[in-house]
């Protein structure tokens, strides 16, 4: 059989290299879908459930989870219904997918992308979840009826954006978020909750994360001599070793318990939280199969949680 001339070997090179090079762009760009679909940063996955046993769930990553918490927090440490929060949480989620960005539309910033231009505050502000939520409720509670209206008309009224409707489709997943995150739905947040290596709180860190997104007015000594509701102060946690102990109560207050208890899974990859236990039922760092299970250890009136150090 003749040899191939020289051209049809130039011709079989190009071929052979470029398809190498198709196979890589394809890795490539599988790689990137895989990213973009878990949010791009390979960290460890969090999930809520629906507590009505109708399969609904939403998975988010532990960067997510903190941003949320933090947006409940400061809408419960205002005294607003979990409406508000399902709001609030559907706006980021459209706006920012739950991240604290640092750019966005003209001078956009942050979970709300709220803008420096506009008033919401300077930009150091704005990047400050806590701030920025608060900013957000601020307005969302001069809409006079927001609580009735359709979650997207609620949103828009704040956020007056080009694009009106577009937070409507996130209302199932803010829904779920927020019956988590006020305590309304129990045992139903879970995290893998794996530490981020660069970042070692303690219990001190936690306690200091408490009262960040919570308030020290929501982190009241003087909690126990009032009648527990949603919006209650919660007494002061306390710090014994590698454990901080948060007592809320028995009856009303177990909302009020399993939000902390939410919170502090949510947080447990930021903060290097290992345990938490609260009504019964006690979560454990490890992967997303931890599941809250029952507990005898578990103290119906505080909320205990654990930390690496």
């Amino acid at each position: 059989m003749p040899e191939p001339s020289r051209p049809q070997q130039r011709r079989r090179g190009r071929f052979l290299r470029g398809l190498a090079a198709f196979v890589v762009l394809c890795a490539v760009a599988g790689y990137l879908v895989v990213q973009y679909v878990t949010a791009g940063t390979g960290e460890p996955g969090c999930e809520v459930v629906s507590g009505k046993g109708d399969g609904a769930a939403y998975e988010f990553t532990p960067e997510q989870a903190v941003n949320a918490a933090t947006i409940t927090a400061v809408g419960t440490g205002r005294g607003l219904p979990e409406r508000a929060v399902a709001i609030a949480l559907a706006t980021s989620i459209q706006e920012s997918g739950l991240r604290n960005i640092t750019h966005g539309d003209r001078d956009s910033l942050g979970l709300f992308q709220q803008r420096p231009s506009q008033g919401w505050g300077t930009e150091k502000q704005i990047m400050d979840p806590t701030y920025a939520a608060a900013k957000f409720y601020e307005h969302l509670v001069k809409v006079d009826g927001y609580t009735k209206m359709p979650l997207t008309e609620a949103a828009q009224r704040v956020q007056r954006s080009g694009y009106p409707e577009a937070y409507a489709k996130h209302e199932q997943d803010a829904t779920l978020l927020a019956a988590a995150l006020t305590g309304t739905s129990a045992a139903t947040l879970t995290c893998e909750g794996r530490p981020d290596a660069t970042v070692a709180a303690g219990p001190e860190g936690v306690r200091d994360a408490l009262v960040r997104d919570f308030g020290g007015d929501a982190l009241d000594t003087t909690a126990d001599e009032v009648e527990a509701t949603e919006a209650s102060p919660t007494p002061e946690p306390t710090v014994s070793g590698r454990t901080v102990t948060v007592p809320v109560g028995d009856g009303k207050a177990r909302a009020r318990g399993w939000q902390l208890a939410h919170w502090a899974v949510a947080n447990a990859s930021a903060l290097h939280i290992q345990r938490v236990t609260y009504a019964g039922r006690e979560w454990t760092a490890g992967n997303t199969q931890s599941k809250w299970r029952p507990t005898t250890s578990a103290s119906a009136g505080s909320v205990q949680i654990l930390t690496a150090q």
